[in-house]
């Protein structure tokens, strides 16, 4: 294995080298349009042979951005982007796209087996209000010499001075569509590919809902038909762990630990909520997963 280096555009991003490889790009104040909900996003991200692993702004969904903390339902408040699913009418723009602003920086540590950026947000509503504040630690690692981990700590303060319930659309009235939450979308070419869990494969269609500790996605590159595989793992201390899982893979790939699936979580008035997550992204097939599973277990508990 080569190194890890970090590059700081100061004040907009932070990529990550693995050599002469770029594995990640962590914008931290984006120029998003406000109808896309404004937040930091990780995206491009990459194998480390240098295989795209994600996919930006896509024209059917313009507010996925790689991998992002991205919530539907905070109250009748919308930071995911885009429409608000309003049962009995589908999806209404509505005046309600809130905004994950970034305030400082507070830690950047780098060597060559770990960088770590940490940072204080705050969520603002489109009506002006400050809801949350937040911080938010991304880290980067190197697992073997065909993989590398990344880990999304978030501790979200409610500072709204009232209660927040946290959903989805399921839990407004859409049936299996609890999405919300660290979201990830994946390459066109992972379009069909396969979710894997520890208990089972299949299309998204089939495994969307289930509760895993982890799911993976196994997609195909154009060009050369070289395999990848991007995996998520829950914290056992999440709220709601094991979680549902948003998945799709038909229509595009997507992959999403969904702690608000089919049921509301409320953050007390002044109350703290904190989420953990782990990403494997390897240059590997479906078989991998549960030894890549197990290397980004480790990482999530160093």
């Amino acid at each position: 294995m080569t190194g890890l280096e970090a590059r700081h555009d100061i004040g907009t991003a932070l990529t990550v080298h693995d050599g002469d490889t770029a594995l990640l790009r962590y914008v931290y104040r984006p120029d998003t349009p406000l109808l896309e909900s404004p937040k930091p996003y990780l995206s491009p991200l990459f194998t480390r042979s240098g295989r795209p692993a994600s996919l930006f702004r896509p024209w059917d969904h313009v507010w996925h951005k790689g991998i992002a903390w991205s919530l539907p339902v905070v109250q009748d408040e919308n930071f995911w982007g885009g429409p608000t699913y309003v049962h009995g009418q589908h999806y209404v723009q509505l005046d309600n796209n809130g905004t994950q602003a970034h305030k400082e920086i507070a830690a950047i540590e780098a060597d060559k087996d770990r960088v770590s950026f940490s940072h204080d947000l705050e969520w603002i509503t489109q009506g002006g209000e400050r809801w949350f504040t937040e911080r938010r630690t991304i880290t980067a690692s190197l697992l073997s010499p065909e993989a590398w981990a990344l880990t999304f700590d978030t501790a979200m303060a409610n500072v709204s001075g009232r209660d927040i319930a946290i959903g989805s659309p399921t839990t407004r009235g859409r049936e299996n569509a609890g999405y919300g939450g660290l979201f990830w979308r994946g390459p066109r070419s992972f379009t069909d590919g396969t979710l894997v869990t520890a208990t089972a494969s299949g299309p998204g269609s089939e495994m969307r809902g289930g509760r895993h500790e982890w799911m993976a996605f196994a997609g195909r590159h154009d060009e050369d038909d070289a395999a990848s595989l991007v995996l998520m793992v829950d914290h056992t201390e999440n709220p709601m762990h094991p979680p549902q899982w948003f998945a799709r893979s038909e229509e595009f790939a997507a992959l999403n630990p969904a702690p608000f699936f089919s049921e509301e979580y409320t953050v007390a008035a002044g109350d703290t909520v904190r989420f953990r997550y782990g990403v494997g992204i390897a240059d590997a097939g479906a078989e991998a997963a549960p030894d890549l599973a197990d290397a980004v277990r480790g990482a999530l508990r160093s």
